[in-house]
């Protein structure tokens, strides 16, 4: 088995880049998941923006661009394009002009340049929560929120995570070797995991060995598909409308040779690189939870709305036989959720590549079932 694609979101929720190379840390494929953006709600609430509930998010494109200044200091930015929507292009030649048609749509903003590497002592510090799990993050700033705001037409905010830290919620999610013990059901047991999400956004040292954290990935930070399941899914539509695997927004894909379909729901560890031989030089993934999707599988990525056709019934054709974890019951699985459990000796990023050799060095005979709370 080999890998067949890489994927890194810096901008949670915009479009995806596709890399060739891509290092892996604790927190996921360098710089994913490391902004995200909200709209604010006349109340002043902040909602985040994610596809299933803002698929224009689909429309825009980002792109990684590194460089440095003239004095040598880092100066990368995330270039950020908009594009209008398909269905909201200026009518064709042959359709006749009169004076009741809409006008055309005005030209899209240029492209925004974001920092990939912000300096966080001059941004303002803001308290947000994803999925019940809330950390400190950081303003980007009135110039971002405008572009952004111009672009959905409503209110919205760009944050960074920076150096704020989202706590693993559940049992099963974290890598087994780094779960606590469990402790008796005691009331302060009960009132449980908001005290230990004190000590991740105050920062303070935990009495046991730390535990995992997370940026903006929603509960893991990283995400496994295998296109041997894809082709399953593909085989539920005409011939002439494949499933992109672009839908289910990965971090790792790999081309899931030798196994069958939907094989990934017992896989509990990946060796990336190396033979069987040499798996004490490989990288180790250990894939800890199943991801339950939602209507952004939907999403039509030209027009930045719901999918006709064919194409807006993903989800529910997943729906027929693919409710497999009682934990998410109403939701059908596709794909793993991973840690880093062992990185090599290369430091705290290792790289991997298109077409490292993957080996299935971990099973389960059961599949494991979602926890985590509230979600």
């Amino acid at each position: 088995m080999k890998i067949r694609s890489l994927h890194v979101y810096p901008i949670k929720a915009l479009r995806g880049i596709p890399l060739e190379h891509a290092q892996l840390g604790p927190q996921g494929i360098r710089y994913d998941r490391r902004f995200m953006l909200y709209t604010v709600r006349p109340n002043g609430e902040w909602k985040k923006m994610q596809l299933d509930s803002y698929p224009q998010c689909a429309l825009f494109e980002q792109q990684i661009i590194h460089r440095a200044d003239s004095s040598g200091k880092d100066s990368s930015v995330i270039v950020v394009r908009y594009h209008q929507p398909a269905d909201g292009e200026a009518s064709s030649e042959s359709e006749t002009t009169t004076s009741s048609s809409p006008p055309p749509p005005p030209p899209p903003p240029p492209p925004i340049e974001v920092p990939l590497n912000p300096e966080i002592s001059s941004l303002e510090a803001a308290a947000v929560d994803l999925h019940g799990s809330p950390a400190s993050a950081y303003r980007m700033g009135d110039h971002y929120d405008a572009w952004f705001s111009e672009c959905f037409g409503i209110p919205v905010i760009l944050v960074y995570i920076g150096d704020g830290k989202r706590a693993v919620l559940g049992n099963t999610l974290p890598p087994k070797a780094k779960q606590q013990p469990k402790q008796p059901a005691t009331p302060e047991r009960q009132k449980g995991w908001m005290s230990s999400l004190a000590s991740y956004v105050t920062g303070s040292k935990p009495e046991e060995a730390p535990a995992p954290w997370l940026t903006f990935t929603d509960v893991a930070p990283f995400l496994v598909t295998s296109e041997s399941s894809l082709k399953d899914v593909c085989a539920r539509f005409p011939d002439d409308q494949p499933v992109g695997m672009f839908r289910f927004r990965p971090n790792i894909v790999v081309d899931g040779d030798g196994e069958e379909a939907w094989a990934e729901d017992f896989w509990t560890e990946l060796t990336i690189g190396g033979h069987a031989a040499q798996q004490q030089t490989g990288s180790k993934l250990a894939l800890t939870g199943n991801c339950g999707r939602c209507t952004s599988l939907n999403v039509d990525y030209q027009t930045g709305k719901p999918s006709t056709g064919e194409m807006g019934n993903v989800l529910k054709k997943l729906m027929k036989d693919r409710r497999v974890d009682p934990g998410v019951k109403y939701s059908p699985v596709f794909g793993r959720y991973a840690f880093l459990e062992k990185g090599g000796d290369a430091g705290e990023f290792v790289t991997v590549s298109v077409g490292d050799e993957v080996q299935v060095t971990g099973r389960s005979s059961e599949r494991s079932v979602w926890d985590w709370p509230g979600l």
